[in-house]
């Protein structure tokens, strides 16, 4: 029931144009506002300042423009536009090559033909700058379709993309197995969805053993992958099991969300290990905000820690 409530408040508030308005007004007017500590801004060229700044530090990225749940095939294909001008930058600015799409922001609501054609067009200019294009992967009644649409364009011969797995979810162990028969590259996130008990492990203890499993199955026999988490505990399990099979370092990386943890982003540089940051920017970064607060209660908490958590 709590959680209901707390969903519905978030999502009311992301709806909400005055409370919208005053977030753009006041979120990211300077350095030092609440949204930037996790927006990298609101327009491309303050996404590439952010950028550069991450690849000084030593660290790689990927670049999200922010959008997604879209009903109409103009504003999906109006995002796609947006990620071709965001790959255009990108190869202009000389910055790790790597962008991340939702596939409800190009149009997968509106219908499988019209996502499939705009992530074509994203994959093929993307292949022209050899820009590597990550699907992201969504809540469960989205993954069989986003996976629908990735396996049609991995058919057509693009190898410039991979997709993502929620240990949380019950169905990813099977699709790491089917991901790694087909070499494709996988980013291995928890899942911050909010799920029901038959398709998604409800305890954070089954969400780590799950995620420790399907981590090992993609260190073993995938093709670099990438483990997206803020949990110690898993980059320690994640560390210790490639140490044992003698695995190197740059076999696999780590992905963490821009703004969060920065202390052990650094820390995981210094020893050595690959480390991505998520940057996610644009001019919808208040409803993805407080979507992703109202996806589960415990996001509140998640984002206070890795602001106070750091060292």
């Amino acid at each position: 029931m709590l959680d209901a409530l707390s969903k519905s408040f978030f999502h009311a508030l992301a709806r909400s144009t005055s409370i919208e308005s005053l977030a753009s007004k006041y979120g990211m007017s300077s350095p030092s506002s609440f949204g930037r500590r996790f927006i990298a801004g609101e327009t491309v060229e303050e996404a590439m300042t952010a950028a550069r700044v991450i690849q000084d530090q030593g660290m790689l990225l990927t670049l999200d423009q922010l959008g997604e749940s879209i009903t109409n095939q103009a504003e999906a294909d109006a995002a796609a536009d947006g990620c071709l001008n965001l790959i255009d930058h990108v190869v202009a600015a000389g910055i790790d090559r790597n962008v991340s799409v939702k596939l409800t922001q190009l149009g997968l609501d509106v219908g499988t033909g019209v996502c499939t054609d705009n992530l074509r067009r994203i994959l093929t200019l993307a292949r022209q700058h050899d820009v590597f294009v990550r699907v992201d992967i969504e809540n469960t009644p989205y993954i069989q379709k986003t996976f629908d649409v990735f396996a049609t364009l991995w058919g057509e011969g693009f190898r410039n993309t991979g997709t993502a797995l929620q240990s949380a979810v019950l169905r990813s162990e099977d699709d790491a197995r089917s991901m790694c028969a087909n070499r494709i590259r996988v980013r291995l996130v928890k899942g911050a969805y909010k799920e029901p008990p038959a398709l998604a492990h409800q305890a954070k203890a089954d969400v780590d053993a799950a995620y420790v499993r399907i981590m090992k199955t993609l260190l073993v026999d995938g093709v670099y992958p990438a483990f997206a988490t803020h949990d110690p505990g898993m980059i320690d399990a994640t560390k210790a099991f490639a140490a044992e099979k003698g695995i190197g370092k740059d076999k696999y990386e780590f992905q963490m969300l821009y703004g969060i943890r920065r202390d052990l982003q650094a820390s995981l540089v210094r020893d050595g290990y690959r480390m991505r940051v998520y940057v996610p920017f644009g001019k919808q970064w208040f409803p993805y905000f407080m979507r992703r607060l109202g996806e589960r209660p415990a996001n509140v908490g998640f984002v206070l820690r890795g602001i106070f958590g750091e060292r």
